[in-house]
């Protein structure tokens, strides 16, 4: 299973954007995703997840109501969109896939099996 991210970047504090994980898996569809992200010197945390058809999402608290993440199934990609940056969301930013069955969205990174090489965001002041 190969995973891609892309739309990282450097943006001002306030700005959106929009990431993208493209799997190359012909089972995503049935997969819960995850995104996490690591900041330089902290260990890797969860962002947001979201179950395998889309009607199920969960957010870190400090996300919540900035981030929203969703899924197109036919394009086999996940997105995380991401709006009113702050400096402290700047970190490498991970999509994950969890390939064994289940109707949940997973926040603990143990639950995923296979992730992305990440992709850097720096949201600057």
């Amino acid at each position: 299973v190969r995973l891609v991210e892309s739309g990282g970047g450097l943006v001002q504090a306030g700005d959106s954007l929009r990431l993208s994980c493209a799997a190359s898996q012909g089972t995503f569809s049935t997969s819960a995703m995850g995104w996490f992200r690591q900041a330089p010197e902290k260990e890797r945390e969860f962002v947001a997840a979201i179950t395998w058809s889309g009607e199920g999402t969960m957010y870190a608290d400090s996300v919540k109501c900035r981030f929203t993440v969703s899924r197109d199934n036919a394009k086999n990609t996940v997105y995380l969109q991401m709006s009113n940056l702050k400096q402290e969301d700047t970190a490498v930013y991970y999509c994950a896939v969890r390939l064994a069955p289940g109707r949940y969205s997973y926040p603990g990174d143990h639950e995923y099996d296979h992730w992305g090489h990440g992709i850097q965001v720096t949201v600057s002041a």
